[in-house]
């Protein structure tokens, strides 16, 4: 399908300001729309209240508006500028909830504008919480045992029947606002109330928690012909009750069965249909390792934080393709540089990709370091490398908050392991660090699965960290030898992190590492849906120069090729 001729001019809602749980990812994802729309020769109408962006530079649109996000703000800039659609899901939660808005006023129907990439319907579908429930129920797709309550009076009802713990979700809204886990009458009050005042409908769903269970994403794209693909499969690391913005990830799934992703593929795919967005789709599982139970916990019928995690950690600029969707192209017209088009795409890569959440509690003294379903992070960094364990401590350092690796952190190597077991009984912005400590002073896998619920096989791999390191400190830096100063870099050890661990300067880690093992190689990521463009990321881990796919020109791009393909195998569950 060429693209839409019915249509000229777009209009694209921004996210408005940055704030905590709708942030920059959304600036990129709407930045990207503005360049393939313009690729495809649209005029675009842009709309943000937020000038402190790149969508707003004078470059990126030909009519930029810096105005309040509101109705009417919004009707005034459609009478003038005559737009003929309008692409709501690439703007976060702000574009979808005021596309919806203007299409529920009548606006969008009085000035002839389209809605293009999702309809009104399909955002009612994935965003209105009774919808959703309502959609899934339809498909035969398990939900988590809920109720929908527009009071607090309600909420206490269906509490009741529940029982306590139960998990408040707002509809209509981003990061988890508004939301929380009640564990009494008293949390609940406060809670439902809360959630009712944040929902745009004033609508809340009271839901069974799952507490403890897998929490696993995937992002699928389709398209007008109702091809379908999956851009990534991601592994929330942290167990459900703690906020996907705040979750620890790894992509792709590094514990989870073939078999398992191929189910929740099958569900998306059905899902996706019965919501009937082109473009990307987020869509949340919750699995249960005891029974096997899986369940659809919620979807984003837009480009989200996730999308944007998975657009790096894939090189498939979701946002870019999703609007070249929208403006009436399909996936097999779309190129592809593995398999000739983008209808062919399927989740490949020889590395491990980390997401880690950056918080600022330091900077606001009132809120408690306890993480939740409500998002308290301000950012996030991504890694990437050929191991779990290098991407893990490369995530780490790229925190800038003064720590080069998981050891010795704010002393709590110090603290005995009662206090650290006291510590990590709940979710915290310093778990993975106080983890780490209570790892070096004996704890077991289990025990520290038993107050995380984190899978036992990436504490395993935390463990194997914890007692190489003791390992080169009983060596000694003067006696450690080459090939565990080799190891240890292949592993993600800094120079920094080692020299502090040794007491030595970082000079003399830096000269003797260049010696033994030299400087880190960068090996490409491709990206899809262009033509031989590509982004790097550096390794200590040792690759080989016989793949037959095709990489960027070394002499062009000035990088090394070659890697060693990581074996596509999955751990089990222990």
């Amino acid at each position: 399908m060429p693209r839409r001729k019915d249509i000229k001019k777009v209009l694209i809602i921004g996210s408005g300001p940055i704030i905590i749980g709708q942030a920059c990812e959304f600036d990129y994802s709407g930045t990207q729309a503005c360049k393939a729309l313009r690729e495809e020769s649209y005029e675009i109408v842009l709309v943000n209240s937020n000038p402190a962006t790149i969508m707003t530079d004078p470059g990126m649109a030909d009519h930029t508006y810096i105005e309040p996000l509101t109705v009417e703000s919004l009707t005034r800039i459609i009478v003038k500028e005559k737009p003929d659609a309008l692409l709501p899901n690439l703007g976060g939660q702000t574009g979808l909830n005021l596309s919806s808005a203007l299409h529920k006023a009548g606006v969008l129907k009085k000035y002839n504008v389209k809605i293009i990439g999702v309809k009104a319907d399909a955002i009612e579908r994935g965003e209105d919480r009774e919808a959703f429930k309502d959609t899934m129920k339809k498909l035969g797709i398990p939900v988590p045992r809920s109720e929908i309550c527009l009071s607090e009076e309600d909420a206490l009802k269906v509490a009741g029947k529940l029982g306590y713990p139960v998990v408040i979700r707002p509809a209509y809204t981003l990061g988890g606002t508004g939301g929380g886990i009640a564990y009494n009458n008293e949390d609940l009050r406060v809670l439902s109330r809360r959630g009712l005042n944040a929902s745009l409908i004033h609508q809340v769903l009271i839901e069974e928690a799952v507490i403890g269970w897998e929490e696993l994403e995937l992002e699928v794209v389709r398209d007008e012909k109702n091809q379908k693909i999956t851009v990534c499969f991601i592994e929330n690391i942290d167990a459900m009750g703690v906020h996907t913005g705040d979750s620890f990830c790894v992509a792709p799934m590094l514990t989870v069965p073939q078999a398992l992703q191929k189910r929740m593929q099958e569900l998306s795919y059905k899902i996706v249909d019965a919501i009937g967005v082109v473009g990307g789709t987020n869509i949340q599982f919750a699995h249960n390792l005891k029974d096997d139970r899986l369940v659809a916990i919620e979807i984003n019928p837009r480009t989200s934080r996730s999308s944007a995690l998975a657009s790096k950690a894939t090189g498939f600029p979701i946002a870019r393709v999703s609007t070249k969707l929208a403006a009436g192209l399909t996936l097999d017209e779309i190129p592809y540089w593995r398999k000739g088009t983008l209808d062919k795409y399927e989740p490949w890569g020889e590395y491990v990709v980390i997401k880690f959440a950056r918080w600022a509690f330091e900077k606001f003294r009132q809120a408690k370091d306890i993480l939740g379903t409500q998002m308290k992070a301000v950012g996030e960094v991504m890694s990437i490398a050929k191991t779990f364990k290098e991407a893990f401590q490369k995530s780490i350092r790229s925190l800038e908050i003064g720590r080069y690796g998981l050891g010795f952190a704010k002393d709590f190597n110090v603290l005995p392991l009662e206090d650290l077991k006291l510590r990590l009984a709940y979710p915290s912005s310093e778990r993975v660090f106080l983890m780490y400590e209570a790892l070096r002073k004996g704890i077991s896998v289990d025990e520290l699965h038993g107050l995380t619920y984190i899978g036992k096989w990436f504490i395993k791999e935390m463990q194997e960290m914890v007692e190489f390191e003791e390992e080169m400190l009983i060596s000694g830096w003067e006696k450690i030898s080459d090939d565990t100063l080799r190891k240890a870099k292949e592993w993600g050890f800094s120079d920094r992190y080692l020299a502090k661990i040794f007491k030595v300067k970082e000079q003399d880690v830096r000269i003797r590492r260049k010696k033994v093992v030299g400087n880190a190689r960068f090996e490409p990521v491709p990206v899809s849906g262009v033509k031989e463009a590509a982004y790097y990321y550096s390794t200590y881990t040792a690759y080989r120069r016989d793949r037959a796919v095709w990489r960027p020109d070394p002499v062009k791009y000035r990088r090394g090729a070659g890697a060693e393909r990581r074996k596509n195998t999955r751990n089990k569950h222990s």
